[in-house]
């Protein structure tokens, strides 16, 4: 794992690169408005960049430049956007969006604009979400994932999205489970570890 800072036109971005042992495929991992490169279920950013890497999935975990309560909208978009240029410039040719609560509007949002393979959202909150932006992915893969027991973002604004989104849309909610959806953990990989090698296979001309 390299700790590094990738340029962008608002300020130096601090990431965490883990490269893949082979292939050319990357995800991108956010976190919620408070930044941190670990991400939400007790780390599980953290773990995926343990595991992927063997599977032929680089990881790149980005640290908002800006962590304040609401998240601005802009600024992180344009986080993750230098976050798949400075991927694309390292030759990856297929890469996904995961973020979680203000991270998962984040990562929607710079998917409307850029050719990634598909986008994860966990726990994401509305803010910012643009209908036809959300209408624009598809048919790539929109996997939309909440815990029934978020207080903090209730699950209806995941329901909200896939209501809206066309084809390649999947929802998961996650019985019991709370905004970090920790309680659910062991689903939550389960379900990231299937779903990010089938989108970056099925998407490796999707960018770059």
């Amino acid at each position: 794992m390299t700790a590094l800072q990738i340029d962008s036109p608002r300020g130096p971005i601090d990431v965490r690169w883990q490269p893949a042992e082979s292939g050319s495929s990357a995800v991108l991992c956010v976190g919620g408005f408070d930044g941190g490169v670990d991400g939400p279920a007790q780390g599980i950013y953290s773990d995926l960049a343990e595991a992927l890497p063997a599977r032929g999935i680089g990881v790149l975990r980005l640290d908002f430049r800006v962590k304040t309560s609401p998240g601005p909208i802009d600024d992180g978009t344009s986080d993750v956007l230098a976050g798949i240029a400075w991927l694309e410039q390292q030759g990856v040719a297929a890469i996904a969006l995961i973020g979680h609560s203000y991270g998962g509007a984040i990562v929607i949002r710079a998917a409307a604009r850029s050719p990634v393979a598909g986008v994860a959202a966990l726990s994401t909150q509305t803010m910012g979400i643009d209908p036809e932006e959300v209408r624009s992915l598809a048919p790539r893969p929109l996997l939309l994932v909440h815990g029934s027991a978020d207080w903090r973002l209730p699950p209806s604004l995941s329901e909200w999205v896939f209501s809206v989104a066309g084809d390649g849309r999947e929802l998961c909610i996650l019985e019991g489970a709370t905004h970090s959806l920790r309680q659910r953990r062991d689903e939550l990989w389960a379900l990231l570890t299937s779903w990010l090698p089938r989108v970056l296979r099925d998407g490796s001309s999707g960018a770059g």
